[in-house]
């Protein structure tokens, strides 16, 4: 008779044990953790160790200065500029931006404002090792956006730009009032965007001022248009290739700006402007156009024209460059940068800022 094996019992589970955490374990990870987060802060800090003085911000208008007013650069497009590679990227500009998405992979975040400083607020003016001078004198870079008031989506990622910035805005739209009311609510300099007639024949929008308009007739419409946008801190042209070659149009638009302590900014959207000289005629100093970002809005046209405006900043010690709020990548662009031309000594400036230094 065969007898029935019985199934070997399994043996017992051993009861389980939750390890303790003993004091000087979480004592050494968190040194641990520590010499991560020091290591990782280490690999980083030279992209913040170089910040740049910030200036701008709002400035009460101050009495007229005199002076003559230096000859302004043309429009300068990205082919002619010299330097520039295959791709139109300088090779100096492609290798700060390699730096910045080297810094982004290390946990830097690219396009956040410079530590210590609020955006749009001023920091101290301090020292930036390996800054670009002239002589004693850093660059400066003072970045205008027109066009404002067309479209208040199109405007938001301006007003988030951490640094200085003047925005223009154009009268007698239907975002214009609350274009400017955002843009001082944002702490940027606002502007009046002044409309005047072109070459071309093309209406430049509402509130526009024409050739054949008398004194009074100009500084009417001028003023109508301050009390829309206003408070301002000064104004531009917007066009007017055919009114600011007028002496009779811009003597008594740059009169209006002597007698009422507004800041003025001449596009130069026509080489022969009558600005400058008018201007010294009256001892006033006023703002030029250097370089203008966005006459074609693909990524590498605007670096070429961003480094552009870098080098004339660093030859004559302060540049001033024009953007539109309707240019799809330029906020983008402008904001990615801003981190890596501070670290490379620019100081940004607004308008007000840069004739107040005295170009």
């Amino acid at each position: 008779m065969k007898t029935q094996q019985r199934p070997a019992k399994k043996p017992p589970k051993e009861p389980r044990t939750r390890k303790k955490l003993h004091f000087e374990d979480g004592v050494k990870a968190a040194l641990i953790a520590a010499a991560v987060i020091c290591a990782a802060v280490l690999g980083v800090g030279g992209f913040f160790a170089a910040r740049s003085a910030l200036a701008g911000g709002f400035e009460p208008p101050g009495p007229s200065l005199a002076g003559e007013t230096p000859a302004g650069a043309e429009q300068t497009s990205p082919e002619s500029i010299s330097g520039v590679d295959g791709t139109g990227v300088l090779p100096e500009l492609d290798q700060a931006i390699r730096d910045l998405d080297a810094a982004a992979g290390s946990g830097t975040t690219p396009g956040a404002a410079v530590p210590g400083v609020e955006p749009g607020a001023a920091a101290p003016e301090t020292a930036v090792p390996g800054a670009a001078q002239t002589g004693e004198r850093r660059a400066l870079l003072a970045l205008v956006i027109d066009d404002g008031g067309n479209n208040l989506r199109e405007l938001d990622p301006f007003l988030a730009f951490p640094g200085p910035l003047t925005i223009a805005v154009l009268p007698g739209l239907p975002n214009s009032v609350e274009a400017a009311r955002r843009v001082r609510a944002a702490k940027k300099e606002l502007f009046l965007h002044q409309p005047m007639e072109p070459l071309n024949g093309q209406d430049p929008g509402p509130g526009a001022i024409r050739t054949g308009m008398n004194p009074e007739e100009i500084k009417a419409v001028l003023v109508q248009n301050l009390n829309e946008i206003g408070p301002v801190m000064g104004f531009n042209n917007h066009e007017g290739s055919r009114a600011t070659m007028d002496p009779a149009i811009m003597r008594p638009l740059l009169e209006l700006s002597r007698d009422s302590g507004l800041y003025f900014l001449d596009s130069r959207t026509i080489a022969d402007t009558a600005g400058p000289r008018i201007a010294k005629e009256l001892g006033l100093t006023i703002a030029q156009r250097d370089i203008f970002l966005d006459n074609e809005q693909d990524r590498e046209s605007i670096l070429g024209a961003l480094e552009a405006g870098c080098k004339r900043a660093e030859q004559t010690g302060a540049a001033v460059l024009i953007g539109h709020a309707w240019s799809p990548r330029l906020a983008g662009i402008l904001t990615e940068l801003y981190p890596v031309l501070v670290r490379r000594g620019f100081v940004f400036v607004t308008v007000s800022g840069l004739l107040h230094r005295g170009k």
